[in-house]
């Protein structure tokens, strides 16, 4: 049986239950999205607001959310997210401690926000539309069809074992089943701790055993791009290292068979389970999930994210920066692995009981016009996704874009790194026909921080700036000695001044490297690891983790400040700088230049334009000292640049590569060590 026959069945051979034990309980239904009546225009956009005495205007509001933490929290927990039971304290937070709880008192379930409530208003809305990797072969379920899903999984886990505080590894690529395996942990109480799929054995393995998960939900292959790719052979290798793993469950993407051993349980045995799932019933700060993502130590931290502050900081961003209304259809194009796809295919798309899509497939696969041509058919109204997958489709021209009608779309967004100025106008005046506004998004892990949007409908954006702190966030600039910046027009180490719901908690059995990181180097505030520029105007241009900042002759340069420029020169379509060890200067700037498709020029005059235009834009100490000409850059998936990597290659460390399977194709490495050497050779 295939996945998708797998999971196909619920319209047809089931008639819904509907559990209705939650609301027997008190638990109101969806947040009813109306506009009350007498209310301000301010009330109108966020209902409320009406209860904020003299709050005019979205800059006013979100100075009150600033300004007034504990009544705005209060109001929109209170108003957003259906509880079993009140909240008695809206936060007891402090920072220099590493403190960090929200609506304490407050019991409530993620997955009954989510589904539940959503069945009950309207079960025949669209809950997922699963893009699959073969063109043209969407599948939509129902928010009916997800929650019965979800309960088959959660009887599934249950009847195997796992109960309330245990920890569930899923090594899956972006499907539904996916969805409804987290929000089945959800629902009985388990944490999820969610493996991007392209990570290799060993690296599974550690976040297994860290977080001593004793079930791994995964399938037999995954398919992306016309690949496929060997899941289940995978876990196979890593679980053996893994003595806590006592079953591992497995889905079939495809029709080919895999090895099964008497630790393994087909994900058919959902069809014997009922379509009913009591929801547990969960404290405010019980723990939501694991989210794993990679030190500076080279240990990967397992951030801990807890149920009712972070759904709903993921609803209230999903809503306003991405200006979302009901019957919308949502298009978050990032993997379901990492916490994009947490925050912004899962969790706060249907919080808000919205259409959001699963994007299984490649930018380029089968041509570089499948984004919008999946725009097209699906209807997309917001769409999402990494400024490095729009610097490869501007390579391809604008004739791929123009193919298809995307008169659907409302909004753009950019998320990832900071996204360089000619892919923004590239991206506003050709993909958005010059009428989506583009919302270059800033974050710290569990959602958005700082976004153009929300704003008032004729405030300015500017290119390639995330602008404006989101409700709640304060942000702050720091001096090396560790002073505030009041100042505009000045740079410095960017940190939030003041805790929100949806920041992360701890890490995994490691609070004090959790403190260490965010807490202690700057006492009293939330240190990001971001460099940023606030303009004269206040706004915010995040300029690059700091240790990715350059010291060139005393000068610290942001890597992204000097990419931004040198992809602004018209033979470039993407690049990568990195500092190293100059005899000199202390540092000097390594370039690594993709040139765009069919583009001829000798290197010579390459160096020319880029030196000028570097001079000119920002100063001659930022000019690359070295260029290399390269066919493409090392990224993962998700469409990181590993800048890593690229040092290692110009310090001559190849020993010290590290792992290379979350890289998209590791073959592009061995490309650039030949590209390097032959230039050392020159």
């Amino acid at each position: 049986m295939t996945f998708t026959s797998a999971i196909m069945w619920l319209p047809s051979r089931f008639s819904f239950k509907f559990s209705v034990s939650a609301l027997r309980r008190g638990v109101p239904p969806s947040y009813p999205h109306v506009v009350r009546r007498g209310g301000c225009n301010t009330a109108a956009f966020m209902p409320e607001a009406a209860g904020f005495e003299g709050v005019s205007g979205r800059a006013a509001l979100q100075e009150f959310s600033v300004s007034n933490s504990e009544d705005f929290w209060a109001a929109v927990a209170r108003q957003r997210l259906s509880w079993i039971r009140p909240f008695h304290t809206v936060q007891d937070c402090d920072l220099s401690r590493g403190r960090i709880k929200w609506f304490q008192g407050g019991m409530l379930n993620v997955s009954v926000n989510c589904l539940d409530r959503q069945v009950h208003i309207c079960p025949e809305r669209v809950a997922l539309i699963w893009e699959r990797d073969e063109r043209g072969s969407e599948v939509r379920y129902t928010y009916r069809q997800l929650l019965e899903m979800t309960c088959r999984v959660g009887n599934l886990l249950k009847r195997h074992g796992v109960r309330k505080g245990d920890c569930v590894t899923i090594y899956m690529p972006t499907c539904p089943l996916a969805v409804a395996s987290m929000l089945a942990c959800a629902r009985i109480g388990a944490a999820h701790n969610v493996v991007f799929a392209g990570f290799s054995a060993d690296a599974l393995a550690e976040r297994i055993r860290d977080a001593q998960s004793s079930i791994v939900i995964t399938m037999n292959q995954g398919v992306r791009g016309g690949k496929v790719t060997e899941l289940k052979k995978t876990v196979d290798t890593a679980v053996q290292s893994c003595p806590t793993v006592r079953h591992v469950f497995v889905a079939m993407r495809t029709e080919t068979l895999v090895p099964m051993t008497d630790r393994d349980v087909l994900m058919d045995e959902m069809l014997k389970e009922d379509v009913v799932c009591e929801p547990a019933a969960m404290n405010s700060e019980d723990v939501l999930f694991l989210l794993y993502t990679s030190g500076s130590t080279g240990k990967p931290k397992g951030l801990v994210h807890t149920q009712a502050g972070y759904l709903l900081y993921a609803a209230l961003t999903q809503r306003y920066v991405f200006s979302y209304h009901d019957g919308d259809v949502f298009g978050c194009v990032a993997d379901i692995g990492w916490i994009t796809g947490h925050s912004y295919i899962v969790y706060g798309p249907l919080a808000n009981g919205a259409t959001t899509v699963l994007f299984e497939s490649t930018p380029v696969y089968p041509d570089p016009g499948r984004y919008w041509e999946t725009v097209e058919r699906l209807k997309i109204n917001q769409f999402y996704g990494a400024p490095t997958a729009i610097r490869l489709l501007l390579k391809y021209g604008d004739q791929w874009v123009n193919k298809y009608d995307r008169s659907s779309l409302k909004t753009l967004g950019s998320v990832g790194e900071p996204i360089n100025t000619e892919a923004w106008e590239w991206y506003h005046r050709v993909v958005g026909e010059g009428r989506c506004p583009v919302v270059d998004t800033w974050w710290q892990t569990g959602g958005i921080c700082i976004a153009p949007k929300p704003s008032e409908p004729d405030e300015e954006i500017v290119p390639g700036m995330a602008m404006r702190p989101f409700f709640g966030i304060k942000p702050v600039l720091m001096d090396t000695e560790g002073k505030v910046l009041t100042a505009n027009n000045t740079s410095g180490a960017l940190c939030i001044a003041q805790p929100w719901p949806g920041m992360a908690r701890t890490i995994h059995n490691n609070h004090e490297r959790f403190i260490e990181t965010y807490c202690q180097p700057y006492p009293g505030y939330f240190f990001t690891g971001d460099g940023a520029y606030r303009s004269p105007k206040g706004y915010y241009q995040i300029t690059g983790r700091l240790d990715d900042v350059i010291n060139v002759s005393g000068h610290r340069i942001g890597t992204a400040e000097i990419e931004d420029v040198v992809n602004q020169c018209p033979a470039v379509a993407e690049s990568a700088v990195i500092g190293y060890s100059h005899d000199i200067k202390g540092q000097g700037i390594y370039a690594f230049v993709v040139l765009k498709k069919n583009m001829k020029i000798k290197e010579e005059d390459l160096y020319k334009q880029l030196n000028s235009v570097v001079s000119e834009k920002i100063a001659k100490y930022a000019c690359p000292d070295f260029i290399l000409l390269v066919k493409r850059l090392p990224k993962t998936r998700s469409g990181k640049i590993m800048r890593r990597v690229l040092r290692k290659v110009v310090e001559s460390d190849l020993d010290s590569l590290g792992d290379l399977s979350t890289l998209d194709d590791p073959a592009a490495v061995q490309e650039i060590i030949e590209a390097a050497a032959v230039s050392k050779a020159d």
